[in-house]
């Protein structure tokens, strides 16, 4: 409807006005979504590390966009600039410790290189499977979900977590998991159970 207001000439009710979402945005779709090279490119990805769907590909690609962004804005200041030597420094500092980045290239110029691969490969899932936990790298995804794998003294079951160089070396098997040393699985119980009951039955019989 429409009335009258002291200083507008008209008033049009357009009804409440809805909250902006409390979160940022995780991945973008394609701008061509039936482009032939990119669907085989995203589905070879998929194949190779063991991804769910193709939005964990596009997932990995907005945060290397943003990255490669962030490194671009920084290359158009001067070299002797404050900002770029800041943030410049502490983006390679970052890609180090996130070993998507070799320790030897130590230059802006090497951020722009990276691709989708090098951060795929710090992927948990990855990791684990590479390290020889798991048969397959879907068997890998499968022990990560089913809360087998632990990082340190952290249990973590995201197979998309990103292991940084340090924590490499503390990927491992959770203390509570059959794999680990802790107690065996449900069918293992039911196993050695029945097992039990036959030797006690084979007893008696005696």
């Amino acid at each position: 409807y429409q009335r009258r207001v002291r200083g507008f000439s008209s008033f049009r009710f357009q009804g409440p006005i809805m909250p902006r979402p409390n979160y940022s945005r995780t991945y973008t779709t394609p701008r061509r979504p039936f482009e032939k090279e990119r669907l085989d490119q995203e589905l070879k990805l998929v194949g190779e590390y063991g991804l769910k769907n193709k939005r964990e590909v596009w997932r990995v690609k907005y945060v290397l966009g943003r990255i490669r962004k962030a490194a671009r804005e920084l290359l158009t200041l001067d070299e002797k600039h404050p900002k770029r030597l800041l943030e410049g420094a502490a983006l390679i500092r970052r890609l180090h410790r996130m070993g998507a980045l070799d320790e030897s290239k130590n230059k802006l110029d090497y951020v722009l290189g990276l691709k989708i691969q090098d951060l795929l490969e710090r992927r948990l899932q990855t990791i684990v499977f590479k390290r020889g936990y798991a048969k397959s790298i879907h068997h890998a995804r499968v022990l990560i979900r089913q809360r087998h794998i632990r990082v340190g003294k952290q249990l973590v079951n995201v197979p998309s977590f990103l292991v940084r160089v340090d924590s490499q070396k503390h990927v491992g098997f959770s203390l509570n998991s059959p794999y680990g040393g802790g107690r065996p699985g449900r069918n293992k119980r039911k196993k050695l159970k029945s097992g039990d009951d036959g030797d006690a039955k084979g007893e008696e019989d005696e």
